[in-house]
């Protein structure tokens, strides 16, 4: 649903711009509003309403009892926060998200398949150079050959 890499500004006001390419699936698969949390890799997540409640599914399905579902819920949930585009197409990211993942004003957004992730452009350029170089190893070791 979400593909492709854009460069945004965060306004004075802590508003971010949707991509349009966004915009356009969002119309088309009538979402209303998006949660938004703390995402791995020091980036942010946002899920559709609809992904999010896949996603709470998963979650709520690991065990309370053991000490890294804990915390781990813990972190992704008291990290979320529900937002919705405004005429313009922006969404407000909240002060905590952005300190989590150190966005002052430049970021990238990406599109990866069920979810977009919001990084601050130093964060995606210096992850990108790391992750470059070992994309075909990756490949090699998570892809099964097809046939």
């Amino acid at each position: 649903m979400f593909y492709g890499q854009f460069e945004h500004t965060i306004d004075k006001k802590g508003r971010l711009i949707v991509p349009s390419k966004f915009r356009e699936s969002i119309k088309e698969h009538y979402v209303e509003k998006f949660y938004i949390t703390t995402g791995l890799d020091k980036c942010l997540f946002m899920f559709t309403e609809e992904e999010w409640s896949r996603q709470e599914s998963k979650f709520k399905a690991v065990p309370f009892t053991k000490s890294d579902g804990r915390r781990f819920n813990r972190m992704y949930f008291a990290g979320a926060s529900d937002v919705e585009c405004d005429k313009q197409g922006r969404i407000l990211i909240p002060k905590y998200l952005k300190d989590y993942a150190d966005i002052k004003r430049d970021v990238v957004i990406i599109g990866v398949s069920n979810r977009i992730e919001i990084w601050s452009k130093e964060k995606w350029v210096a992850y990108y150079e790391l992750s470059k170089s070992s994309y075909e190893e990756i490949a090699e070791k998570l892809v099964e050959p097809e046939g």
